[in-house]
């Protein structure tokens, strides 16, 4: 303990002190050089209102959390084809594709096709599943040009959205109806992306009622292994929606929208046998398909007093060999602002969720009960209090949950901003997250590698490795340290600087059991020539860790027509095992993460409608997944040549021909590798 304090206590010294000769640097400079920021997109950059860190609208600048916002116009002019290939510009979040479909996404470290630890909503609707408290990916999609902003919260989130929100909040928000009429159609083809299309109409029906229908459909070519191979990996997806939004004047509003969806995407894993040939490399399809509804009404009371009621549905259903789930999920949310005094407000909700799944099980993934209900209950309390008129603000606030796997949690935060001068905000934060058990770790048995006949002693029956759920599996715990400054040195340059330290305790483990003889029961060595050998590993929480690092992100509008925009990330990660734990796996979580990430981006307004962006990432190698370190060039081109239709052009991963980016862990699926890609792609406004 006292090294992890000797170690927090240095960092926060170090970044304190970087923080006070910064501010001294911006003193001293506005001092000389008063500057009119008003009419400049940096401010309007910096003003944009986010909801995510306080469920109210509240000011980039103002938010004391370490935040960042992906617009609509990074998402064009960057030339992503997906969301999870956007998120690749956020500083402190890992991005990494497994295969052509399967990603590993996470804030902070930690990260893994099944990371468990970051909360993805899209319109205030929850899209990471209970079996494995993460998200498919491959699942989550929209109109990518109806997207307003991601904002993406690097830090707990948990007092306000609740478990699950440990590393991270990442937050998709689409456009209202009112911003979208009229019609636009989309398509393009290359070289991976084989071919994409979208459509989206929008009209008005009456002076108040506004609408939007879309559709589209992608289709993604196989990936390579690392020997070159084509894989059997390919993705295709068609999507279609719909969003109503109705103001009638008065002081309501109203939204309803919904999607469905429907795909497949294959897969190249590895499957194990009690019996000859014990192993075998298969090809499978992962078919998915799923529709929501949601319903939001707004009343304001008054400019600082608001209630909103929103309510959905959500259905999926994904079928391969080793699993078939069909999950439903109900939730209610209802949340009141109201001030408090003259200075201070209160924000508080309560908050249901019902979900229901129906698993089939397989030989190598069983789930008992195979259908299960499970209710969480939520509150939450947030107060906003002004201590200093225009210079201190303090937040305090918590989440209160009960849920059927760990009872009732509690998850409460602390907040402070301190806006010393004019476009400068320094905030610090302590906060409380846990991350509750999942499906899996409660209920399901992974069988895993099979051993031949011979291999654990002369004659020995085959012998399998198997993870085993527990019913004893507690919360995952956070205490995070954060503190942060922005501020804006000159009236074309921006600065975004985070620091935490994170420290975890009763992290998962997977204990290695005694032997046993199945089906008999019996006790190894006292196996029945019909039986075979399981070497059990059971989920625990015997493990605990500290990570802690640095994150910057800046915009520098370098001429009227040329910005360039830098992000940095720096991670470091230490697990600690108990002195009791059979664990042999779970340390090595501590090289599943880059030490250093490094973003540049580079758009250019070229003249005669045309537009040049560049983007360079470097990514540092991943020890224990022998994932070496690589640097990455995307370029994209763009030309209006009337008003309303665009042309373009962009090449992704330029600089080698395939790279490794992430290994799986848990489901033995083989990994494929990034290839270098070209597409062009039309947009038509009409």
């Amino acid at each position: 303990m006292e090294n992890r304090l000797t170690k927090f206590t240095t960092i926060l010294f170090s970044t304190s002190l970087i923080f006070c000769l910064l501010f001294l640097l911006v003193h001293a400079h506005a001092d000389q050089d008063q500057i009119d920021l008003t009419s400049l997109s940096l401010e309007e950059l910096m003003n944009i209102e986010v909801t995510s860190v306080s469920k109210k609208p509240q000011k980039l600048s103002d938010a004391a959390a370490a935040i960042f916002v992906i617009t609509q116009e990074d998402i064009r002019r960057s030339g992503v084809t997906n969301i999870m290939d956007a998120l690749r510009m956020v500083p402190g979040l890992e991005v990494a594709r497994i295969d052509a479909s399967i990603w590993a996404i996470s804030s902070r470290g930690l990260n893994g096709r099944f990371s468990n630890k970051l909360l993805v909503l899209m319109d205030g609707r929850s899209i990471y599943t209970p079996l494995f408290s993460g998200v498919y990916w491959d699942m989550q999609d929209t109109m990518i040009e109806d997207i307003d902003r991601i904002e993406v919260i690097r830090g707990p989130g948990a007092s306000l959205w609740g478990a699950n929100a440990v590393n991270g909040v990442i937050n998709i928000i689409t456009k209202r109806s009112g911003e979208t009429q009229g019609g636009l159609a989309t398509a393009g083809a290359g070289t991976e992306e084989q071919g994409f299309a979208g459509f989206r109409y929008g009209a008005k029906a009456g002076e108040h009622l506004s609408y939007r229908l879309y559709g589209k459909y992608f289709k993604r070519d196989d990936a390579v292994f690392a020997s070159g191979d084509k894989a059997a990996d390919q993705w295709h997806a068609g999507r279609g929606g719909f969003r109503l939004d109705w103001d009638p004047g008065s002081n309501d509003s109203y939204t309803l929208q919904g999607d469905i969806s429907d795909g497949e995407a294959g897969e190249t894993a590895r499957e194990h046998f009690l019996t000859p040939p014990y192993s075998r490399i298969s090809n499978n399809e992962n078919d998915f398909k799923g529709g929501n509804i949601l319903g939001r009404w707004t009343h304001t009371l008054s400019e600082s007093s608001d209630l909103a009621l929103q309510v959905y549905y959500d259905v999926t259903k994904r079928d391969n060999p080793i699993i078939g789930i069909k999950r439903d999920t109900i939730d209610i949310d209802l949340q009141h602002r109201v001030p408090l005094a003259e200075k201070h407000e209160v924000i508080w909700g309560l908050g249901y969720r019902y979900t229901k799944d129906s698993i089939e099980n397989s030989d190598s993934l069983i789930f008992t009960p195979a259908s299960r209900d499970d209710e969480l209950f939520s509150a939450f309390l947030q107060a906003d209090i002004t201590l200093v008129d225009n210079r201190l603000y303090l937040t305090l606030g918590s989440k209160f949950e009960e849920n059927d796997y760990t009872g009732f949690e509690v998850q409460p935060s602390g907040r402070i901003m301190w806006t010393p001068k004019e476009k400068v905000s320094v905030w610090s934060s302590v906060s409380r997250a846990v991350r509750t058990p999942s499906r899996a770790e409660h209920d399901a048995r992974i069988n895993q590698a099979v051993l031949p006949p011979g291999s654990l002693y002369m004659f020995s029956p085959a012998a399998q490795t198997a993870l085993f759920a527990s019913d004893d599996f507690e919360s995952e715990e956070l205490i995070a340290y954060e503190t942060g400054i922005r501020f804006w040195p000159h009236h074309y340059l921006s600065m975004d600087i985070a620091a935490f330290y994170n420290d975890y305790d009763r992290m998962r483990t997977f204990e290695t059991g005694s032997m046993l003889c199945e089906p008999s029961g019996s006790t190894f060595p006292a196996c029945l020539p019909t039986d075979h050998v399981v070497i059990p590993s059971t989920a625990d929480n015997k493990m605990q860790g500290e990570t802690y690092g640095v994150e910057l992100a800046s915009d520098w509008k370098i001429l009227d027509w040329w910005n360039i925009r830098a992000a940095y990330t720096y991670l470091q990660i230490q697990m600690h095992l108990d002195e009791d734990s059979t664990d042999t796996t779970s340390e090595s979580a501590e090289g599943e993460s880059p030490h250093n990430q490094f973003s540049l981006r580079s758009s250019a307004d070229i003249g005669m409608d045309v537009d040049l962006d560049l983007w360079v990432r470097y990514v540092d190698n991943l020890k224990t997944q022998d994932v070496d370190k690589y640097i990455t060039l995307d370029a994209r081109l763009g030309w209006k040549p009337v008003q309303n239709l665009e042309l373009s052009l962009t090449g992704q991963n330029l600089l080698d021909s395939q790279h490794p980016e992430f290994n799986p862990e848990i489901v033995d699926v083989i990994p494929t590798e990034v290839q270098r890609s070209v597409y062009g792609k039309i947009t038509w406004e009409f």
